[in-house]
């Protein structure tokens, strides 16, 4: 089973990627092949509203989301994670999203088939508040980006009141629970 984790954080080893981290070494304990993504390191532009996947479906903008598309298809489960940002996404995982109306438009527009397998999705969520509803946003826009490309929003980890470089680190019970909810996943 091929596992695929997006780290959606700016910056590296921080609360979010630590939790991404921890649920891909749960998925590799039951013996999957994982491999991880970091958006901030990859060289994309954000979505032009071109209109260029609007007759086929493909994205015509040539970058690091060719490698992404690519990786996203062949994989049976994906974990995304990032930061709530004023209430939302960060904008490097927003941005990947919006780079998939590609697959919108293939899907909902121009009917074509996707894929024959349905994947499972993971989606892992860190915010300064302790506010529930802060989640309410970015969970909308994961679940969309799910099930545009046929994932089953399978489970969600969020954790609040993290605020601080590495605070995760402390909240043991969410490290177990990221590495419990990477197990299940594979064993769905």
């Amino acid at each position: 089973m091929k596992v695929v984790g997006i780290s959606g954080s700016p910056r590296r080893s921080g609360n979010s990627e630590i939790l991404l981290d921890r649920a891909l070494e749960g998925a590799m304990s039951t013996g999957a092949d994982v491999e991880k993504i970091v958006l901030n390191e990859l060289d994309i532009r954000s979505c032009q509203e071109c209109g260029g996947c609007d007759k086929a479906g493909v994205c015509v903008i040539a970058d690091g989301m060719g490698h992404l598309y690519k990786t996203l298809d062949k994989a049976d489960a994906i974990i995304v994670s990032s930061p709530v940002f004023f209430a939302s996404l960060s904008a490097q995982t927003k941005m990947m999203i919006d780079r998939f109306q590609c697959e919108w438009m293939a899907k909902y527009m121009l009917k074509k088939a996707m894929r024959k397998k349905r994947r499972k999705g993971l989606f892992i969520c860190v915010a300064g508040s302790h506010r529930n509803d802060h989640f309410d946003n970015a969970r909308s826009v994961i679940k969309a980006f799910f099930a545009t490309l046929d994932i089953e929003y399978c489970s969600e980890l969020f954790c609040g009141g993290i605020e601080k470089m590495r605070d995760v680190d402390n909240e043991e019970k969410a490290l177990n629970k990221a590495y419990a909810l990477g197990m299940k996943l594979v064993k769905l």
